[in-house]
């Protein structure tokens, strides 16, 4: 990690502030085979009696990445009866799709894909861009969320396994991103930037997700990949030897734009490379050195080649002219809560309610 972290702090030996928060929460993390056996037995258990006579005992979110297919290879090994859904957002990779395909066949899963309006999408992407906001992601993983949460709810499945975790996901400083939930913000980075009603766009609101998250209310999420000793590369191992998964690069590469987004666009006008806070993700949780780590980020984000031949296919589904997107990478960036933000008080909402969700 280095200095873009604007809130990064060292003690006298040179140890960041994600690392020594890192030494409490993976020691939470990293039980024993039989530990993850036996709390894993037991949630398949409560969902199993939660999912009573329907169709399905759970919702798992696939987009073809190495978290979301490992979650849904556990419940498939603990007896679950999953449905897969996927939000195409229209940026998929043909190996995210072929990932997720083979997914569903191996364990078989029946998978509801959610396909986007593009005008509306293409509208929202360039508001964002327009905007000079750091989280151009935002828009997606709210509406992958609010995709599962509406499926859940139209079928009447009351579990959402997710396949975020603390292994390889923590220490994102928050000046990186923004409050996923934040659909006030989303409205009003559009309504600033855009010309296409958002009339279909999956969306949840704040609230709604504080009582289902703090209080279960109508829907439980489980995040099963906290429960076991969990390795990106193992998991990557397995899911190729037992359902034919196939590697895809970077974290969250499965996906071109926010390949784009996390190689381009964030380093060259942010000043912010995502490849720091995974590699550090990785050797905090032993999977990688130090060294080889640095080695890593001495290479660049994107191949040069790869650049020119994709930024040209960014730029032109979007419908950009290469003039308008250098004003756009010109143009300074701007703190989310500039527009329109429910942050101030989903903050206070969340110190409100955290105490009655560890109760």
């Amino acid at each position: 990690m280095d200095r873009s972290d604007p809130a990064i702090s060292f003690d006298g030996a040179g140890v960041c502030n994600h690392c020594r928060q890192a030494q409490h929460w993976l020691a939470q993390v990293h039980p024993t085979a039989e530990q993850s056996a036996r709390q894993l037995t037991e949630l398949s258990n409560r969902i199993k009696r939660a999912g009573g006579g329907g169709s399905h005992d759970c919702v798992i979110g696939l987009s073809g990445g190495v978290d979301s297919s490992y979650t849904a290879l556990l419940a498939h090994r603990y007896g679950l009866r999953s449905l897969g859904v996927h939000f195409d957002n229209g940026w998929n990779s043909e190996l995210a799709v072929e990932n997720i395909q083979r997914l569903v066949e191996s364990l078989d899963m029946e998978l509801v894909t959610y396909v986007v309006d593009w005008p509306e999408f293409k509208d929202l992407q360039r508001s964002f861009l327009k905007a000079s906001v750091v989280d151009f992601e935002l828009p997606t993983d709210h509406a992958i969320l609010a995709t599962m949460l509406n499926v859940a709810r139209e079928r009447r499945i009351h579990y959402v396994l997710m396949g975020t975790n603390v292994a390889t996901e923590h220490g994102l400083p928050p000046a990186w991103t923004w409050l996923k939930l934040d659909w006030t913000n989303i409205k009003g980075i559009h309504a600033a930037h855009g010309s296409v009603p958002l009339r279909t766009f999956p969306h949840v609101g704040t609230l709604r997700w504080g009582l289902i998250r703090v209080l279960g209310a109508g829907l439980k999420v489980a995040r099963p990949l906290n429960l076991i000793d969990y390795r990106r590369e193992a998991a990557a191992a397995e899911l190729s030897s037992e359902v034919g998964w196939r590697e895809y690069g970077g974290k969250h590469h499965e996906s071109l734009i926010t390949k784009f987004y996390q190689g381009y666009l964030l380093p060259t006008k942010f000043g912010i490379d995502k490849r720091r806070v995974h590699l550090s993700d990785q050797i905090r949780n032993g999977e990688i050195s130090r060294e080889s780590a640095l080695a890593a980020i001495s290479e660049p984000a994107y191949m040069p080649n790869e650049l020119v031949r994709e930024r040209g296919y960014v730029l032109k589904k979007l419908g950009f002219s290469p003039d308008e997107f250098d004003e756009i990478m010109r143009t300074p960036p701007r703190p989310h809560d500039d527009y329109p933000s429910d942050h101030w008080w989903a903050s206070k909402l969340r110190a409100l309610v955290r105490p009655i969700g560890r109760l």
